[in-house]
């Protein structure tokens, strides 16, 4: 019970678990017998993880069963076989694709990757990978957009049935020979399966190298057009500069411009100097007028001896110094660096006008009957003119004394802050000290009085208790005289 995927990178032996599986081993076998799947994409390459096919359409959103051939279009998908439960364990598990609502119909998935328990309960297993693990790493590998669709078509060519151990059902229609390919099927609008896109078919190693530098050199121009360090990406050095390193310091221009002038005539001979030392950075740029006479001096003047040092010679790959024209060829490198100037200029005058507004912008109302009075006002403009120039001459001077007078005053300010705080905080304290002098004498007059009162409240005490010690001295002597006195009390 086995089929072989014959596939366009290599042929897919997959082994059916008919036991376990037989509707959906059925559907599949049916499939392969009718030429279901002959020239089908494998329209979803997700590496590590699922290969899907089985789609005639070639979109993922197609396919139907082989019981759609037999009963019609209500049978066009079935329910999938839950027991018994075969997980997504192993590289080459074939399963089922879900439809979404629980369905299958011709569409199917190859794991390309080990224990995708997510896949459980979704898909159908029914079979797996047994032959051709190689193609299907290789299949893993491709290259795919962000669809996961591969950019070269992948197709099931053809499908050949090892083992069948399902009877054909009645009616279902079996071709004598494989169908030949219509033109919408190999119409994917992708690279062919049949293209070659290997640009380093049948060259050497060396050229294989050369045309990867070239590649990698014209990507690193792009970049440095792009950050603004070339003018053009297609820009190429002068052949008529040479390049001369590890020169001795005490070398001067003149001494190389006479050793090399003997190869031809030179335009320009400079060694590269540091702009604030002036010392000499051991290396220089010749400029030759002819290119033959550049060539020479590049094969005869490396590693020769000047000034007890051995220099270096190479052909120049600065750009410098050429004009760049730009994409129109209207303005060179010159141009834009005045207009530059240009706009820093008007810039720091707009700032300055707006700092100090102009007072003289009047003008007056000029008649052509009297030249003399045209004459005058033209004197007037060029005396405000003058005025304005001394003026600003004096600009610098008089924003110094500004700065110098902010300065002054702001000090005079601070002095003055910490004086003022100094005062408060001195305040402070003396209320402080005013309080607590009057919450100390009002203590002590409580205490007095309290003292006072206390003193009071002995003497009504004793007053008290003496008289109580007289009434009862009283009744104490006449007891029958106070018996008398309260029967009279109520006759």
């Amino acid at each position: 019970m086995a089929v072989l995927l014959e596939t366009t990178l290599g042929d897919i032996v997959v082994d059916l678990y008919t036991e376990e599986r037989p509707r959906a081993c059925l559907n599949f076998l049916k499939l392969c017998k009718i030429k279901y799947y002959n020239y089908s994409l494998i329209h979803n390459v997700q590496r590590d993880f699922i290969i899907q096919t089985g789609d005639p359409t070639g979109t993922g959103r197609g396919g139907e069963s082989v019981f759609c051939k037999l009963y019609g279009d209500q049978a066009s998908f079935f329910e999938a076989e839950k027991v018994p439960r075969i997980k997504h364990k192993k590289k080459g598990t074939v399963s089922m694709v879900n439809n979404g609502s629980g369905l299958h119909g011709s569409q199917f998935l190859i794991t390309a990757g080990e224990n995708l328990d997510y896949l459980d309960n979704l898909h159908t297993v029914f079979g797996e990978v047994t032959e051709g693990m190689d193609i299907l790493m290789k299949i893993n590998e491709t290259f795919v957009d962000r669809e996961f669709v591969p950019f070269q078509d992948i197709r099931i060519n053809h499908t050949v049935i090892l083992d069948d151990p399902y009877d054909d059902p009645a009616g279902l229609p079996i071709p004598d020979r494989s169908p030949e390919p219509t033109k919408e099927q190999l119409d994917s609008g992708r690279i062919g399966a049949d293209e070659d896109i290997e640009d380093y078919k049948g060259m050497s190693i060396d050229e294989v190298e050369e045309m990867l530098a070239e590649k990698e050199s014209k990507t690193k121009a792009i970049l440095l057009e792009m950050v603004g360090d070339l003018p053009d990406a297609e820009i190429k050095p002068p052949e008529n500069v040479l390049f001369v390193c590890k020169l001795n310091p005490v070398t001067t221009d003149e001494d190389l411009e006479i050793i090399f002038s003997r190869f031809g005539s030179i335009k320009s001979c400079e060694i590269i100097r540091d702009w604030k030392t002036g010392e000499s950075l051991c290396y220089a740029f010749i400029e030759f007028e002819k290119e033959e006479d550049c060539e020479k001096a590049y094969f005869k003047m490396d590693n020769v001896l000047i000034d007890d040092r051995r220099i270096h010679v190479d052909f120049s790959q600065s750009v410098s110094k050429v004009k760049w024209k730009g994409k129109g060829g209207k303005y060179t490198k010159e141009d834009f660096k005045e207009y530059e100037k240009d706009l820093d200029k008007v810039s720091k005058l707009g700032l300055k006008d707006k700092a100090k507004p102009r007072q003289d912008s009047k003008y007056d109302l000029v008649m052509d009957d009297n030249q003399e009075e045209e004459e005058a006002v033209s004197a007037s403009h060029r005396s405000s003119k003058k005025h304005k120039e001394k003026k600003h001459r004096y600009s610098d001077e008089d924003d110094e004394r500004r700065v110098k007078k902010s300065k002054e005053t702001e000090k005079v300010h601070r002095r003055q802050s910490y004086e003022e705080e100094y005062c408060r905080e001195k305040a402070k304290n003396e209320k402080k000290q005013d309080r607590h002098r009057s919450r100390s004498r009002s203590r002590s007059r409580d205490r007095d009085s309290y003292q006072k009162f206390g003193k009071h409240k002995d003497r009504y005490r004793e007053e008290y208790r003496e008289r109580e010690r007289e009434r009862k001295r009283e009744r104490s002597r006449s007891p029958k005289k106070s018996k008398d006195k309260e029967r009279d009390r109520y006759r």
